[in-house]
């Protein structure tokens, strides 16, 4: 395949019914488009079957993509699907949340400056000053927005304007350590990225990493789910772990937290922004990436 070849990819689920493979390849048969790489998966306990597929036109001239669209859509109406067409080099647009610490906002932004996330960051959120620097270095509008328990909802409200007015496609909590309402979670709900760590076993609280130094564990790990009205709860995309022994010290193991913590959440993002992710209940169907 060209690198310079425009390809597509089409993403969504429908109820599992004999012939959804035939409406998926057949639309893309007939206006000449070759599909390179399929992941399908049929999830028995909700009768619900889950594809991606990527592909490009091979036909002459360019894709007739409003046609793709519109046949799709009308023969995808008899099988209750949901679906996404998209060029696959259109940018995500993703606004970033963050409070102080700024291991995860780094890790994100120098991906982003070298390509590896096919995203743009059109703002980045906090509820501290501290990070305005870095977010100046790269360029990116950043928003002081600090917050009470009194001042919550006019908080969030600002904040729901901000990402409405930049049309964000995705937000990511890069250890923003405010816990959005029900509300705020409703909004985002299939478009919100959190991470969190795994310690394992579990420690909440204040300072996780030293109750696990007390406790000698053996395992340290993070997760990146989507956000949900359950603190820490939502339907997991992707997960990191790592073992540690007895050398490591807190701060050591705050260290190698941080470094799982950028990784699976980095991983997630990228993910996401494939339309590899799907959220399915409490859970999610993720399809492998390269």
């Amino acid at each position: 395949m060209n690198a310079n070849e425009k390809t597509y990819i089409l993403s969504g689920s429908s109820a599992s019914k004999l012939g959804v493979l035939d409406l998926i390849i057949g639309c893309l048969y007939k206006h000449e488009c070759y599909a390179y790489e399929i992941h399908t998966f049929d999830d028995d306990d909700v009768e619900r079957f889950f594809f991606r597929v990527e592909f490009r036109y091979i036909g002459a001239g360019e894709l007739a993509e409003e046609s793709l669209r519109s046949q799709f859509g009308d023969r995808a109406a008899g099988f209750d699907a949901e679906w996404d067409l998209r060029d696959s080099s259109t940018p995500d647009k993703l606004v970033i949340l963050v409070s102080k610490y700024d291991h995860c906002l780094q890790d994100i932004l120098h991906r982003h400056s070298i390509g590896a996330l096919n995203i743009e960051i059109p703002a980045i959120i906090s509820n501290h000053p501290d990070l305005k620097r870095l977010a100046e270095w790269y360029h990116i509008p950043y928003y002081h927005l600090p917050i009470t328990a009194d001042t919550k909802p006019q908080q969030e409200a600002e904040m729901w304007e901000i990402i409405q007015k930049v049309d964000a496609d995705l937000v990511v909590l890069a250890r923003y350590m405010q816990v959005l309402s029900d509300d705020m979670c409703k909004k985002l709900h299939g478009r919100a990225i959190n991470i969190h760590h795994s310690l394992l076993p579990g420690f909440k609280g204040a300072k996780p990493y030293h109750q696990a130094y007390d406790k000698g564990v053996k395992l340290v790990g993070a997760t990146a789910h989507y956000v949900s009205k359950d603190l820490d709860e939502g339907p997991i995309i992707t997960q990191g772990v790592e073992p540690v022994d007895h050398t490591y010290t807190p701060e050591r193991l705050v260290a190698k937290g941080r470094d799982t913590e950028r990784l699976a959440l980095a991983k997630a993002i990228k993910l996401h922004v494939e339309r590899r992710c799907f959220v399915n209940g409490k859970k999610t169907v993720v399809f492998p990436g390269h």
